[in-house]
């Protein structure tokens, strides 16, 4: 059961031994037997160091037990669930959920390279989704492996991780609808097997798209191979899908009582499998989130309630009683079965049909049409068959619907594919869909394995290392097996066009074909099974169903019921235009696209050809486009792997894992790199970890590829063991274990060198302490020693004499006891042998008789067997070429028949019913004429007979009498049967004749009819008034434009609302913000796309709203409140009311037609009407086609109308100016277009006219209203197939007598086409009024419904909730009216918006004229006060106050705030533009001028803003205006007259108060300035700290020597690069705070301020840290425990000297240091974990048991933590109440606090430096 043991050697082996001798792991001693022939020896195990691995690929020894131990070990002592095998993750099941796919653990994923952390599923999904942004390529996660293994949850958990770390920029919210889709798919597709509670039963790839900026924005979904016979049959202990279960566990909900739903142990269809309850599930509950995910992604609850029936309907469909009958040839249901009719009362079909079908089918044969009987197999197997088509059209239909739902109109930058699909399946019975699974894991193995090929080839030409050529398995010829020409696909194929084709004739037809294929095999035992050599296994195949599952048969008849459903949904489902479409669909659904549907009518064959595709070969299709797909993307393999089969956590089966291991690939990628050099190190990681082994003199080199070159050139002597790359070192497998031994060797000799010089050194102190009590004791000891040893001596030898004489009477009667017992037993054995040999030879002799007659048996079977074929065979043949003459008689008879029956109508069929009844007449004449000949015969047989009686009477006695009447008897018996032959055939004979002449009478009353019918036709047309068609026309147009004037007022609202929310975005208005920033899940950028209102897309709206929106939404893009969303769901409503009207008239329109087609019994009213429908469609086409066109040329105009309205700015012209000329345009162009096309009619009608022969074109002219209602261009063509029509029926005369059927119908023909198209156009206005009048019953109808089911709701509810409901109701009316009115008042306030723009631009222009003169005189007055305060400083002392004109308010802004850099102050009085601000906003005081006041303060904070966006990654000028910011606000409050602030003030300082304003509001406003400046200096500092801290706190070396690199594999570390040269040291990060701590304080901020800076920064670096400890095995280890200690004192060391020990930053790093401290401890015995418990009270309970479980010791003398103690942890740690959160926030930010900081200087001590430019600042 555990595959491969573990053992050591205890004896060494040398080479001709014949065994080894073992030590197991349980202490057991083995001896292992070894092969003399191929000297095979067992797999070396890997050196303790490297047991547990992250990457398989980092192993020295890379074999089968190898990785089975490693996964072992990780799996069950340390709980790690992912390992990585090279560029596969590897995944085993815990059944068990795991706190490690929080937000928390994504966070701290993201953004981190992949060999940075452990192994993870979110690893590869970062990895991936960084690689679509680094690469600009596009992505794939393949997640594979058997039922059960987690695929499922897996792929769940990848499209987790991209919804969150690339969520959607705008707030439609897409990754939210991603998510969504799961719990409906898992709905619809899953169910439970034995091996899986939650079974995905198809294959999917899911494709999320992203922008630009790697937002999502989108997805797609493709499924493969539904399992739809799940839907009729589950084995023992499996269920059907969910669905059934929850909608069954639903039934009892008011909404779903029509259903008619029991419990699912009721229904045939789900009680299959058993138990129908899953332990630990609840359906209803799943039920309701199935119905969330449905309306989150906007299916109406309409629809929903159509599937639930549709998915109801099935179950009782199943559940339908078929009784056989009698005859075993036939059955029925009763009409009464309560399940079929709800099953057609569900689906909206007629009760009779479906009961009369279920039973029935039809036969369709050349010339008749049969309805056939089945037996109650057979309609067992059709109503199995129809419920699973039903299912799975409902299934496409609904991922139809989610793909929508997920679409999107953006265009997609790139996409990251996730395949779940199903992984190798080998079962006892494997079938068709085992086959299907097993040739996709066939495709996929092989792009997996071409994928691991190159990427081996590429990373040694990137090294530059000499390139051989790998052996790798190559499964091509198994896939060219299954899908090549003639290959396994082809010939099931080709089989199941084969009229009777078998699956027995299949698999000979595979064994004839493929028998030399070295991956195909036939059983030995079996004719109808196949072996398929895989690669993972060999797999047995039973042929049994294979044909009927490749069909995928459905009757007709069934869908034809189906396609007639009154529910507009169960139509859609088996609509037509469908079924043409499998060779571009991308759903590649193999088992529930297509069906095989034999029409009964003929023509349709062609069509017809597209259901023949087989599900293989739609398989092989979606498979080709599928590995397309990946082809063209970088694949990321995840192999998930099931422990066990029953379900255990964490308990692992190494047989399963083995089995699992094989078939998903991963031994094959360890085998690849086993082959080549698995082993990688960087030059710098090899010198660190091996340089014990350098010779001192060598290490004075620097260069350190010399030393390892040298190293290993003397210590590995075979140069073909390593290969030196570019910045590598490559090893073959085992090199490195090695060189483990030999630091290990050096390592154990240094220390066994200690050892001995202290040890012995001690041994000599105790040696001379006890050789002196020694020899006291022995002079003592020697004499008793001596006496004691003579009396010994005497003893001895009296015992030795006693024993002798004893010992030898002892044996001498042993030895005679033997001796008599031996003889007996010769005795009894000679005896037994002689007989068992007399036996032998008795049994033998006969044996020889019995196989001489058993022989003579088998010989005459065998002949008498070949007799018996030969003869089949010859019957087959000889049937075979009477078929074909048959066949070649048919095809001679009817050659004539069927041409005449091309070119004669109805007519012909009278001639050959009147000819026939003239055949049937003469044989019936011939019939008679032998009956009479027959009758004579036998009366003339009769009397010789009865003369010949007579003779023999005479001649013998009473015996030959009684012969003689036995042969008179049954001769009159046989001539009784005669005539009642004779009778039933003129029975039958005058029977068809009667029937032919009714069929000929009721042709000729048809004819009559249809003459009577054009006739009323033709009057109803001519008593049409003209003026009717111009007056509907009118009415139209009215109509089209008030709907579009109702569209333009709803789009204007949607432009208020967005122009109302401008104002909260003032501060995104200038900015452009190029480049990719990944966002987090729960921020959305404000930059959308999809916040634009739809400007060139849109049809309805005119050029004024164009402008309009292009004048108010400007550059920024505005978000939408709960108001525009109810709106916009108000009128989303409203257009699929319209559309589904539209839709419900388009199908009836068709219906009419093909029942117009349908009752029509003559082939040529069939062709006219197909004329007519043709003429419609084109009439149809060519409308439409002159719509679009105008809808494009309206667009245009509107584009170019907007781009002159912005770039004309200044123009005085309102937007009701352009109105007009669109509409204008349109109608000129409109009637050009009509002037052309009547000049070419009537060319083409003048045409035509001079090469007509015929009458009838000039009658046209004669209708009054044929010009009115047809197009004359279409009447040419209709008149072109009204001539050739004539031309195909001139020989009509001669078919019947008189000619004058023909003649008739042939004037009939040429009005026909006339009359009905003429008659359309005023039929069609009729309809549409009914329709109207319809939909609005309909409409009321549903409100009643609504009102009635709402009413009675509320009848059974209690009356508090009544009334609760009552309320309800009422609030969502009056919101409803509330719309309403808000739609009429923006109505109103829209002339009044267009008034303002017009008052806008006017006022603009005269600003422009005031401005102009204004700054004229503003330049003269600059000069005036210039010189007069100059003046004044000479008269008058500084008060502390500036004075600035208004007009220089925006310099000064400009010079103080936008333009500062922070080195022009340097050397001057810190936060010196804080000083200057203030002492402007005390003159607007002093002046009392609080616009002034207002204006300075609004302009500063807007400054400051736009300064920090523009500098938004600059520490010093973030830092800057921080300090700025807050001394303004301190100086707000010093200054402001409040006693509070007041305390510490001067009698100078109370002075320069503010006299006239309380600016209590700008103090808040600049207190949130300040906390959004201190967000963003806290930002800049980590994003500048954060790349350096795990490289400096965890991976450099602080102390030198201390820690040793562990060998790496495939995912390299990204800091360990060739000598460091990107890594960081500790110094790095205590230069950086260096920097800031300087930057700070010169800039004056406020020392509390800094003292909570750094509480933050230094948080910041112990939740990173301690999160990488958490989260990588390679850094928990005793060496690292040291450095982090080293580290942390030094930080706090820094904190000390910087005097920042205040400020609680040393208390945020109490984890770290407990962590650091834990990896330290002793961890063996229970004080250990008591010490433990008591010291670490700072980390959780899951972060201490986290760190144990990924304790890994770096070299052979530490010992690993035993899985004992870490329960013991557990169980000590029990009582505590630790969250569940595994790591620690490193986004979380402290509160920050701005304590009140007055300043010491007074106002006239500032002076302004002259850098600052602000000459224009009067001192007051």
């Amino acid at each position: 059961d555990e595959v491969w043991r573990s053992a050591e050697l205890t004896k060494d082996y040398k080479e001709g031994e014949k065994s080894l001798q073992l030590k197991l792991e349980d202490e057991t001693i083995r001896e292992y037997p070894v092969d003399a022939q191929n000297n095979q020896l067992p797999f070396l195990r890997n050196p303790d160091i490297l047991v547990g691995e992250n990457d398989l690929t980092a192993l020295s020894y890379l074999h089968e037990p190898a990785v089975l131990h490693n996964l072992k070990v990780r799996f069950l002592e340390s709980n790690h669930i992912y390992t990585y095998c090279g560029i596969v993750l590897v995944a085993i099941n815990p059944y068990e959920q795991l706190p490690i796919y929080g937000q928390d653990v994504i966070y701290a994923y993201s953004g981190q390279n992949m060999g940075d952390m452990d192994p993870h599923i979110f690893a590869v999904a970062e990895e991936a989704y960084k690689q679509m942004a680094r690469d600009e390529k596009n992505q794939s996660i393949i997640v594979s492996g058997e039922s059960g293994a987690g695929k499922t949850v897996s792929a769940k958990y990848a499209m987790r991780y991209f919804a969150t770390v690339g969520g959607s920029a705008s707030e439609t919210n897409i990754e939210e609808k991603v998510l969504a889709s799961s719990p409906i798919m898992e709905a619809i597709g899953n169910a439970k097997t034995t091996r899986n509670d939650n079974s995905s039963r198809f294959g999917k790839y899911i494709q999320i798209g992203f922008d630009k900026r790697y937002h999502i924005i989108g997805a797609n979904m493709r499924t493969y191979l539904l399992e739809k016979s799940r839907v009729v049959f589950q084995a023992d202990d499996e269920r059907n899908y969910h669905i059934f279960y929850q909608l069954c566990a639903a039934a009892s909900l008011p909404e779903f009582k029509e259903l008619a739903l029991t419990c699912a142990e009721d229904f045939f269809y789900t009680s299959q499998g058993g138990d129908t309850a899953i332990e630990g599930v609840d359906d209803a509950e799943d039920f309701e989130k199935t119905r969330q995910a449905f309306t989150l992604l906007g299916v109406r609850e309409s629809h929903q309630i159509s599937i639930f029936k549709i998915i109801a309907s099935i179950l009782h469909l199943g559940s339908v009683e078929i009784q056989a009958e009698r005859d075993g040839d036939s059955c029925s249901i009763s009409p009464q079965d309560e399940h079929l009719s709800n099953f057609c009362r569900l689906l909206g079909v007629e009760h009779n049909q479906m009961e009369h079908w279920l039973c029935h089918r039809k036969l369709v044969t050349t010339s008749e049409t049969y309805v056939k009987t089945m037996s109650l197999q057979q309609v067992i197997n059709a109503r199995n068959a129809l419920a699973k088509h039903i299912y799975a059209q409902l299934f496409g239909w609904i991922v139809e619907h989610i793909n929508k739902a997920l679409h999107t109109s953006i265009k997609q930058h790139s996409f990251i594919g996730v395949l779940d699909i199903y992984g190798f399946e080998t079962f006892e019975v494997n079938s068709f869909e085992q086959f299907c699974i097993n040739y996709a894991n066939e495709k996929l193995q092989q792009q997996f394995n071409l994928h691991v090929f190159k990427l081996e080839q590429e990373e040694y030409m990137k090294e530059q290392i000499p390139w051989t050529l790998i052996d790798f398995y190559d499964n091509q010829p198994c896939i060219d097996l299954i899908e090549a020409k003639l290959g396994i696909l082809d010939l099931l194929d080709e089989e199941c066009k084969v009229p009777k084709g078998t699956d027995q004739n299949w698999a000979q037809k595979l064994y004839d074909r493929h028998s030399s294929s070295q991956h195909f095999q036939k059983p030995r035992m079996s004719n109808t099974a196949f072996i398929v050599v895989h690669f993972a296994d060999k797999v047995e195949y039973l042929s049994d169903g294979f044909l009927e599952k490749n069909r995928d048969t459905v009757y007709e008849e069934q869908i034809n019921i189906l396609k007639a459903s009154k529910f507009p949904l169960v139509a859609d489902l088996f609509r037509d235009d469908k079924d043409p479409i499998p060779a571009t669909t991308t759903s590649g659904k193999g088992s529930s696209s297509k069906i095989n549907i034999r029409s009964a009518r003929p023509p349709m064959k062609a069509s017809n050809k597209e259901h023949k595709k087989s599900v293989g070969h739609q398989f092989r299709t979606s498979l080709h486009l599928l590995m397309e797909t990946l082809n063209a993307t970088t694949p990321h393999y995840v192999r998930c792997i099931k422990p066990n089969d029953e379900k255990l956590p964490f308990h692992f089966d190494p047989k399963r894992a083995v089995q699992q291991l094989r078939a998903c690939g991963v031994l094959e990628t360890i085998r690849i790199s086993a082959a080549g050099y698995p082993s990688r190190w960087t030059y710098h990681d090899f010198f660190n970890r091996y340089r014990v082994l350098v010779k001192k003199r060598e290490l004075a080199n620097t260069d350190k590829k010399a030393i390892c070159r040298s190293v290993l050139e003397s210590l590995v002597k075979d140069p073909d063991k390593f290969q030196f790359g570019r910045t590598k070192i490559f090893f073959r497998a085992g090199q490195v274990a090695y060189l483990e031994k030999l630091r290990a060797d050096k390592f154990r000799a240094a220390t066994i060198m200690i050892q001995k010089t202290v040890r012995g050194w001690l041994q000599k102190v105790k040696y001379r302490r006890l050789k002196r009590a020694t020899l006291t004791l022995q002079k003592y000891c020697r004499g008793y020693l001596a006496r004691r040893l003579a009396e010994h001596l005497r003893r001895t030898r009296a015992a030795v004499v006693l024993q002798k004489q004893y010992r030898m009477r002892r044996t001498r009667l042993a030895y005679q006891r033997v001796r008599r017992a031996a003889i007996v037993i010769q005795a009894f054995a000679r005896a037994m042998f002689v007989r068992r040999i007399y036996r032998q030879v008795l049994m033998e002799h006969k044996a020889t008789i019995i196989q001489k007659h058993a022989r003579g048996w088998m010989a005459r079977r065998h002949f008498q067997r070949l007799r018996a074929a030969a003869i089949v065979i010859q019957c087959a043949f000889r049937r075979l070429k009477a078929k074909q003459e048959l066949k070649a008689l048919k095809i001679e008879a009817r050659s004539a028949e069927h041409l005449k029956r091309l070119n004669v109508g109805m007519e012909n069929k009278v001639v050959q019913l009147q000819r026939k009844i003239d055949d049937q007449n003469k044989e019936f004449k011939t019939l008679s004429e032998q009956l009479s000949a027959v009758t004579s015969m036998h009366t003339m047989q009769v009397e010789k007979l009865k003369r010949e009686l007579a003779h023999y009477q005479q001649n013998q006695g009473a015996d030959a009498s009684l012969q003689l009447q036995e042969e008179v008897q049954s001769l009159r018996t046989e001539l009784q049967r005669a005539h009642s032959e004779r009778r039933v055939l003129e029975d039958a004979h005058s029977r068809e004749k009667d029937e032919l002449r009714k069929r000929v009478a009721d042709l000729e009353q048809e004819n009559a009819l249809l003459k009577d019918e054009k006739e009323q036709l033709n009057n109803q047309i001519l008593c049409q008034s003209k003026d009717e068609f111009a007056q509907n026309s009118v009415k139209e147009n009215l109509l089209m434009k008030k709907e579009l004037e109702e569209e333009r007022s709803r789009y204007q609202n949607l432009v208020k609302e967005y122009s109302r929310l401008e104002q909260r975005y003032d501060n995104l208005r200038d900015e452009q913000t190029p480049g990719h920033r990944r966002n987090p899940s729960n921020q959305s950028s404000l930059e959308s796309d999809s916040n634009y209102p739809s400007i060139s897309t849109s049809e309805i709206g005119d050029t004024e709203d164009a402008l309009q929106q292009v004048e108010e939404i400007g550059a920024e893009k505005a978000a939408m409140d709960m108001t525009v969303f109810l709106k916009l769901q108000k009128r989303v409503r409203e257009l699929e009311q319209e559309r589904k009207k539209l839709q419900v008239q388009l199908e009836k329109r068709e219906q009419d037609s093909k029942k117009v087609q349908m009752e029509q019994p003559r082939n040529d009213v069939d062709l006219d009407q197909d004329a007519d429908l043709a003429y419609n469609s084109l009439k149809r086409q060519e409308l439409e086609s002159e719509n679009k066109k105008l809808k494009n040329d309206l667009n245009e105009l509107r584009k170019a109308v907007a781009d002159q309205a912005t770039q004309n700015n200044s123009s005085h012209s309102s937007p009701d100016s352009y109105s007009l000329a669109p509409s204008e345009e349109l109608e000129v162009r409109k009637e050009e277009v009509l002037i052309l096309r009547t000049q070419i009619v009537n060319a083409d009608q003048r045409r035509l006219a001079g090469k007509s022969m015929e009458p009838n074109i000039n009658a046209r002219a004669s209708w009054p209203n044929s010009e009115k209602h047809v197009d004359q261009e279409d009447a040419i063509e209709a008149y072109h197939g009204v001539c050739q029509t004539n031309s195909q029926t001139e020989d009509w005369g001669y078919l019947n007598e008189d000619g004058e059927l023909g003649l008739a119908y042939q004037g009939l023909k040429q009005v026909a086409r006339l009359l009905e198209a003429q008659l359309q156009a005023q039929s069609l206005e009729h309809e549409e009024q009914v329709e109207n009048l319809k939909a609005q019953v309909e409409a009321l109808k549903e409100e009643m419904d609504k009102q009635q089911q709402t009413f009675c709701q509320t009848l059974l509810l209690s009356p508090e909730a009544q009334v609760e409901f009552g309320v309800q109701q009422e609030i969502s009316r009056l919101t409803n009216e509330n719309l309403d009115l808000k739609e009429l008042v923006e109505k109103l306030e829209k002339n009044e918006r267009k008034l303002k723009k017009q008052l806008k631009i006017y006022m603009k222009k005269v600003q422009d004229l005031e401005a102009a003169q204004a700054l004229a005189q503003s330049d003269r007055r600059h000069h005036e006060l210039t010189r007069q305060v100059t003046v004044q400083r000479k008269e008058k002392d500084f008060q502390g106050m500036l004075e600035y004109h208004k007009e220089d308010e925006a310099l000064l802004i400009r010079n103080l705030v936008t333009d500062l850099k922070p080195q022009m102050l340097s050397g001057t009085v810190p936060c010196l533009p804080a000083y200057i601000l203030y002492m402007c906003i005390r003159h607007a005081d002093y002046t009392n001028d609080d616009l002034k006041v207002h204006s300075l303060l609004t302009s500063t904070i807007n400054g400051i803003k736009k300064v920090l966006k523009k500098h938004n990654d600059d520490f010093e000028m973030t830092s800057f205006w921080l300090s700025n910011t807050c001394r303004l606000l301190h100086c707000l409050k010093q200054y402001s007259g409040d006693e509070g602030f007041m305390t510490q003030n001067t009698s100078k300082q109370n002075e320069h108060c503010l006299k006239n304003f309380d600016l209590t509001e700008y103090r808040q406003v600049l207190s949130d300035l300040s906390i959004q400046i201190y967000q963003q200096l806290i930002k800049i500092a980590e994003g500048l700290l954060q790349p350096m801290i795990v490289s400096a706190m965890l991976e450099n070396e602080s102390i030198q020597g201390l820690s040793g690199v562990k060998p790496m594999g495939y995912r390299k570390r990204s800091s360990s690069m060739a000598d460091g040269d990107n890594s960081y040291c500790l110094e790095a990060i205590i230069r950086q705070m260096n920097c800031f701590h300087t930057v700070m304080c010169d800039q004056g901020l406020d020392p509390e301020i800094i003292l909570q800076v750094f509480k933050q920064l230094f948080y910041m670096i112990t939740a990173v840290t301690l999160n990488n400890l958490l989260l990588r095995k390679d850094v928990c280890s005793w060496s690292t425990g040291m450095q982090l200690r080293y580290n942390i004192s030094e930080l706090e060391e820094w904190l000390r000297g910087r005097n920042l020990h205040q400020s609680g930053a040393a208390q945020t790093m109490e984890p770290l240091i407990q962590a650091a401290q834990l990896l330290q401890l002793k961890k063996k015995t229970h004080e250990d974990a008591e010490a433990i418990c008591s010291l670490c009270t700072s980390l959780s309970t899951q972060q201490i048991v986290k760190i144990l479980n990924l304790y890994t010791p770096l070299n052979e003398f530490e010992e690993r933590v035993t899985v004992s103690f870490i329960r013991t942890i557990q169980a000590q740690l029990q009582e505590r109440n630790d969250p569940q959160q595994l790591l620690l926030d490193s986004k979380h930010m402290f509160p920050v606090l701005f304590p009140f900081n007055p300043s010491s200087l007074t106002m006239d001590s500032i002076h302004i430096p002259a850098c600052l430019s602000l000459e224009f600042l009067n001192e007051v």
